[in-house]
């Protein structure tokens, strides 16, 4: 599958790491085209929503009550998928009303779909995952390959949620405001029906309001202010379409580690190896101005031998 950005695993996924499920999980549900985080605060905000939704998904009221029933999980499950396959398109399609105010869709049809297959991709993985834990044990001879692959698919989803909790199915790629408005969302969704039915799961009406409210409440007010530190230090606003929003600088590449029992990596000094200078400004060894070539033999206009200025040869004027 390819990615807005390349391939959807990034090309690094062997096969030995495919057999462990939860570096499939990673692969799959945190594909190479989601953007990395911002800075570190956000990435922290972003775990402790994550804890939240845990939490609301979950639901304390389970542990409160001390009845932990396997089949009732497996249909929670059936109903965050269906829930979450309903409500995360429509956020999105509402968003999308907002954003052609300030631009077209067309240009976010790639990160789009993207998003919507990775969606898809983690409802379906749900969905075999509970089909495999309550049929595998009718299978006969088959019961134990079965069990197994229920087994790795429990991880898988398990480890996968992890991953889509966090970046709320590579909605971060189309607008990084869009994760913490829907897992706001979908918190509340989770939360109003107890409410409006009067189901409380046999706890009191204090603590039923305190234990529903409690997760979705917090999701909020951690989203709120993941959006907020996104607008202030970056100017990314959840209103503006994502094209007209400003560029984010891209972080410098870390620097490579250090070799076992040597120096950290530093940038060469001096002059490379084979230089023909002793430092950056040194002069050439040696005089410059020596004849590169060996000297001709003797000397083309030797000087006059004896006195100049002697008296010449031969007799004189007067003849002495």
């Amino acid at each position: 599958m390819a990615g807005a950005q390349g391939s959807w695993t990034g090309g690094g996924l062997t096969v030995r790491e495919l057999l462990r499920p939860k570096h499939a999980a990673r692969a799959v549900f945190h594909p190479a085209w989601i953007p990395d985080s911002l800075d570190p605060a956000v990435e922290q905000l972003k775990k402790a929503r994550l804890i939240a939704g845990t939490v609301a998904a979950v639901g304390v009221y389970t542990f409160v009550e001390g009845g932990f029933a396997f089949d009732e999980v497996l249909e929670n499950m059936l109903t965050a998928s269906a829930v979450l396959l309903f409500i995360t398109p429509l956020t999105v399609a509402v968003m999308l009303s907002v954003w052609r105010r300030g631009g077209t869709v067309r240009a976010l049809k790639v990160q789009l779909l993207n998003s919507l297959k990775l969606l898809l991709l983690f409802v379906g993985s749900v969905v075999v995952t509970v089909l495999l834990l309550q049929n595998a044990s009718g299978f006969g001879l088959a019961v134990l390959p079965l069990g197994c692959a229920a087994l790795w698919m429990v991880v898988f989803v398990a480890r996968g949620a992890v991953h889509v909790s966090g970046n709320f199915f590579g909605t971060a790629g189309v607008h990084r405001c869009l994760p913490p408005l829907l897992a706001t969302v979908t918190s509340w969704l989770m939360a109003i029906p107890d409410l409006v039915t009067g189901d409380l799961h046999g706890l009191s009406l204090m603590m039923g309001v305190v234990f529903i409210l409690g997760a979705p409440v917090t999701v909020t007010g951690i989203a709120l202010l993941e959006a907020q530190r996104l607008r202030r230090r970056y100017g990314i606003r959840l209103g503006a379409h994502p094209a007209t929003l400003p560029r984010v600088p891209v972080p410098p590449p870390p620097m490579p580690p250090a070799p076992p029992g040597g120096a950290p990596c530093v940038p060469p000094q001096g002059n490379p190896p084979g230089s023909p200078y002793g430092g950056p400004y040194a002069p050439p060894r040696g005089n410059p101005y020596a004849t590169p070539y060996p000297a001709p033999q003797g000397t083309p206009y030797p000087p006059p031998q004896g006195n100049p200025y002697g008296r010449p040869h031969g007799p004189g004027p007067n003849g002495r």
